[in-house]
């Protein structure tokens, strides 16, 4: 049975979980043609080795140590690659996942205002709101590596927007999940101006566990909340396509709504012991990509971090 409803209940926090962090943010300078869009599953700013990690913490060992300190410089090293335009062109906007919220498992690091702050750039957060004192769920053993935020850990995870630009019309989207293996899965909306026009983007943590038709329904979910807007639009982020026929599938679901994308089924955006798929996705609809890449260098997440430079079309 899906689950509409995230649990706990943020409905009466203040902001629904949304947490703002402005640096008088800008519009777009009118004269812009273009944006440059990246999204990135940090994995909470710990590393790159997933599984590696997940067998030590079976044998009692739990790396990296000390974990503030690494996930600092990590996130420091992040905040490098998106600024000095070497690896990418400088991102206007930085869509992440799996940012933690001052959680054991980031070391009390708030990886979003972190980043944010190595850039110099306005950002918002969702939390996913993560059930306290419930254990997980039982996972497929091949997801079995990731490691759980502590039972009564006061912190959170969650989905996370950096810009350098205005961000109007932020919004909260819970997806359907069923028997939540670990946590409520969601997505954000914001709209941004471009060249006069607005251009709506959601970026999306979609849940790994359980059958295709899981991710059909939260993906769906997305895209009928998408045409509330009736803009250009962006869906961006980790859609855990953890396999061939999850790429596939997916991608012909996006593509039956009229959104594409530039990057091939089958790019690697994730890797684990030596398993390379295609997780991370930018989708457009109404956009033109000029140019797009993978950040197949930065090894501050299990993900690579992926990125496509959008200008409007003729719309209508």
């Amino acid at each position: 049975m899906a689950i509409s409803a995230p649990f706990p209940d943020v409905s009466k926090q203040p902001g629904k979980g949304i947490e703002v962090g402005d640096r008088e943010s800008r519009p777009v300078d009118p004269d812009r043609s273009s944006l440059v869009l990246a999204t990135y599953n940090i994995r909470y700013g710990v590393g790159s080795h997933l599984i590696s990690s997940g067998l030590l913490r079976k044998l009692g060992i739990n790396v990296p140590r000390p974990r503030a300190e690494a996930v600092a410089q990590n996130l420091k090293t992040a905040g490098r690659v998106f600024s000095d335009n070497a690896l990418l062109p400088r991102p206007d906007i930085l869509a992440l996942q799996e940012a933690d919220k001052e959680t054991g498992r980031a070391g009390g690091q708030h990886v979003a205002v972190r980043l944010a702050d190595e850039l110099g750039v306005s950002y918002v957060h969702v939390g996913a709101g993560i059930p306290r004192g419930t254990p997980p769920e039982k996972r497929e053993w091949w997801l079995n590596f990731e490691e759980q935020i502590a039972l009564h850990d006061s912190g959170d995870t969650g989905v996370a927007l950096l810009s350098r630009t205005l961000l109007k019309d932020i919004e909260r989207i819970d997806l359907p999940w069923h028997e939540c293996a670990w946590r409520p899965r969601l997505a954000m909306g914001a709209t941004v101006e471009l060249a006069g026009q607005q251009v709506r983007l959601i970026n999306v943590h979609v849940d790994p566990h359980g059958p295709l038709d899981n991710q059909h329904q939260q993906v769906e979910a997305l895209l009928e909340r998408a045409e509330h807007y009736r803009l250009p639009r962006v869906i961006m982020g980790d859609f855990n396509t953890l396999s061939k026929q999850k790429a596939v599938e997916i991608r012909r679901l996006m593509e039956s709504h009229d959104y594409v994308t530039p990057f091939p089924t089958g790019t690697p955006t994730w890797r684990g012991a030596g398993l390379r798929f295609h997780a991370d996705w930018i989708f457009v609809k109404g956009l033109e990509v000029k140019r797009w890449g993978v950040v197949r260098p930065l090894n501050v997440s299990d993900h690579w971090p992926i990125w496509a430079e959008v200008a409007i079309e003729n719309w209508k």
